[in-house]
């Protein structure tokens, strides 16, 4: 980078937001516990059916070279939340190479279960973007998360030719690791993606994973929900994982709307209705 450009680079806005919402049971209902918020990083809570619903808002409007964003939830014992955001995340372009990040940080005690449902990640050519989800679960907690990702827009003849994003996820149960995944891709996308080998042209894809003792019996109803570009399987007892491929998000959301209604007591959250 020339000393023109750095200056330029370091001259950008850049965003900042963090939220931190808290739930606890309250008789027979979950309510809010705490919550704090700044910058660019908003929380709404829809009405829900059951449970307590929280919506993150970026009002940023997306996430660009070196802005920076943080999410923590903590569920209290036996509450009952979902996290969902009011739209899709957009990971955009950069003029640099100080990528935009997102850290997200959970944590379910005895006897709670937290939904982690957002929206797609829309990923735009030039984007430089990592993102990490932390879930810290006690014993008997029970954790369902759906992220789908969207590597450029078909409608909009989107094609990422230079892209670097990075993808973590871990979720340990009383501090022991229960699920491992990591994610790195770099430059030519579109021609990766084309492979037999990795997604054979799709240009979507979700991880589901649902972490809860009844996770065995809904293995086989998830299976016959899926298309055959998807997989699902019992990584432990208490563990169910899927990944999902598809041809554009409209695809993949007729696969993951039922799914989530399968695994979240045939409920999906507000804003994926819209």
């Amino acid at each position: 980078m020339t000393q023109l450009a750095a200056i330029t680079e370091a001259a950008q806005p850049r965003a900042r937001g963090h939220a931190r919402v808290s739930a606890k049971r309250r008789g027979e209902m979950s309510v809010i516990d705490g919550l704090a918020m700044s910058g660019s990083m908003k929380v709404l809570f829809p009405r829900a059916p059951r449970g307590l619903d929280a919506m993150l808002i970026n009002t940023a409007g997306g996430v660009t070279g070196g802005d920076r964003f943080e999410i923590e939830a903590d569920v209290g014992e036996g509450a009952d939340m979902t996290l969902t955001t009011q739209a899709a995340e957009r990971a955009y372009a950069v003029r640099g190479v100080d990528p935009g990040s997102v850290e997200t940080r959970l944590r379910v005690a005895k006897g709670a279960r937290l939904n982690w449902l957002p929206q797609e990640t829309i990923l735009y050519d030039r984007a430089r973007f990592t993102r990490r989800l932390r879930v810290d679960l006690a014993g008997d907690a029970r954790f369902f998360m759906v992220e789908p990702l969207i590597m450029g827009r078909v409608a909009m003849g989107e094609v990422l030719r230079d892209l670097w994003f990075r993808d973590r996820v871990e979720i340990t149960r009383e501090g022991c690791k229960l699920y491992l995944d990591a994610l790195r891709m770099t430059g030519d996308v579109e021609a990766q993606m084309a492979r037999a080998a990795t997604m054979g042209g799709a240009r979507v894809m979700a991880a589901l994973v649902y972490a809860g003792p009844e996770a065995e019996g809904f293995l086989d109803r998830l299976r016959a929900l899926l298309p055959e570009t998807a997989g699902a399987s019992l990584l432990a007892p208490d563990l169910l994982v899927s990944r999902i491929v598809a041809p554009d998000s409209l695809a993949l959301r007729r696969v993951l709307v039922p799914a989530i209604r399968l695994l979240n007591h045939d409920e999906i959250p507000r804003p994926w209705m819209l």
